[in-house]
């Protein structure tokens, strides 16, 4: 054996309750590591080389030899020890020679009855104002949604806007045009929305609960926080008429979980209240947190030491989770939920998200954005639903995404879980989406750490927690 280097950005190491896990950052998977393995490391890291001299002068009076070959040679498969000769593996760029679709976002109307301050939709306006998309556009985004997805058993249909149900004619339209279709072709169909509430009836609510809508509602906790932020274009304050289309939505609605999405932002941070309400006294299946930081309106957005607390808060309630997991029950808590996802199944990301490969946005005119968030933004777009997707176009980007090294995300230790952060809030923050989320960069890496401490730990206690409660999640959305 000549010399082995070690390649610490290919290895974490996460103690949990006396169990030394090891998390092999290019694939994310967890091993739990024995004395043998977590010697050999130790060594590694102390002395960065070491040759078959060294090894049998520090571990061979601990180790049998043939235990030490055999977990060297384990590390050396990872990538975890290299030839010390070796140069640095190249980066492999994944080539994007078709896009494969399976979800299509439908900017349906650019209008909204609110005026939330921290909006960061750029084409908003006002409902008088909106710019509705009509059912030849809509249309023309199925068509492309079921040529791209050909090999696909099912597809996604998500509307948003604005305000989704302020274009609800045209949502009938879609989804009675998209269920022909999807029967003609033998696939299936999901479809979502996000809305303010404000706009449900029981008719509404019905007819979405016969086609199995899935629904999501912003809403940011108790009215004293709601109302801070999310209020009508007149400024009043909407907890009250949200709250109780809430309450009717929950009574009448059965087809799916209803989730609720709260957005966080300077005076608006109290984590485990929102969740409480939002969870307990209301009744939703889920909530889901999402810090905002790049706003257009700086005084709303997160920094320093809020920031900080939100995470810690955000721990705090994760903690409650996994005392509840153990349990056998969940509390409903959506970003540990993606978190626990994301470790368990080894989640090994080259892009942030599925923008721009399985999934597209469709503003008024038909142009397709990587998102729905660039949507009325002053980036590119990718074609037209009447002409295509721009492939090469699309594809450089793609492509061009997986490369980050020049910002540091090469050794980063969650880079398969990050791959970067959004392409959206880094164009917002720093003009550049392939530009990493560097001001919370440090507090991602400890919450990824506490996700592995927190699936350590539920699954030594109760290892049926995530068949009975994230598989059949992730099988309903």
């Amino acid at each position: 054996m000549g010399s082995l280097a070690f390649i610490p950005h290919n290895a974490h190491r996460v103690d949990v309750d006396g169990r030394a896990m090891l998390m092999h950052v290019p694939t994310t998977s967890l091993f739990e590591m024995d004395e043998v393995s977590r010697s050999v490391l130790d060594l590694f890291r102390r002395v960065g080389v070491a040759d078959a001299d060294l090894l049998r002068a520090e571990l061979g009076h601990r180790f049998a030899p043939e235990d030490l070959t055999q977990c060297l040679q384990g590390l050396v498969t990872l990538d975890i020890l290299r030839d010390a000769g070796q140069p640095d593996r190249p980066l492999s760029i994944q080539k994007v020679e078709d896009v494969p679709l399976s979800t299509i976002i439908l900017n349906v109307n650019t209008g909204c009855n609110l005026a939330c301050t921290y909006c960061y939709k750029e084409d908003l306006t006002t409902p008088a104002k909106g710019e509705r998309m009509d059912f030849a556009t809509a249309r023309s985004a199925i068509e492309l949604l079921l040529a791209q997805a050909a090999g696909r058993d099912k597809v996604n249909v998500v509307f948003f806007g604005g305000e989704p149900l302020s274009n609800m004619p045209l949502i009938r339209q879609v989804v009675d045009y998209t269920e022909t279709r999807v029967a003609e072709l033998g696939k299936a169909v999901d479809f979502s929305l996000t809305t303010n509430a404000t706009l449900l009836t029981e008719e509404i609510v019905d007819w979405l609960d016969a086609h199995r809508v899935g629904v999501t509602v912003s809403m940011d906790g108790p009215r004293a926080l709601h109302d801070r932020n999310r209020r009508t274009v007149g400024g009043r304050g909407t907890y009250d008429v949200v709250a109780t289309k809430v309450r009717m939505l929950l009574s009448r609605y059965s087809a799916r979980p209803v989730g609720a999405r709260v957005t966080l932002t300077a005076g608006v941070t109290d984590v485990i209240a929102i969740h409480d309400h939002l969870k307990n006294d209301l009744g939703f299946a889920e909530v889901g947190f999402g810090p905002a930081t790049s706003g257009p309106i700086a005084v709303f957005n997160l920094k320093g030491d809020m920031l900080k607390g939100v995470f810690e808060d955000m721990k705090t309630l994760g903690r409650r989770y996994v005392e509840a997991a153990i349990r056998g029950e969940s509390i409903g808590f959506s970003n540990m939920h993606q978190l626990l996802s994301d470790i368990a199944q080894g989640m090994k990301k080259a892009v942030p998200c599925g923008a721009g490969l399985g999934l597209l946005a469709v503003d008024k005119g038909g142009d397709l954005h990587l998102c729905h968030r660039f949507v009325g933004s002053n980036q590119p777009t990718y074609g037209n639903v009447t002409t295509g997707i721009d492939v090469p176009k699309l594809a450089a980007f793609v492509e061009g995404a997986q490369d980050r090294s020049s910002f540091g995300c090469k050794t980063c230790r969650i880079r398969s879980i990050c791959a970067g952060g959004c392409y959206h809030e880094s164009y917002a923050r720093q003009g550049d989406p392939f530009a990493p989320v560097y001001h919370y960069c440090e507090l991602l890496r400890d919450w990824v750490d506490f996700g592995i401490e927190s699936y350590v730990r539920i699954l030594a206690a109760n290892p049926s927690f995530f068949r009975h409660h994230l598989e059949p999640r992730r099988a309903t959305q």
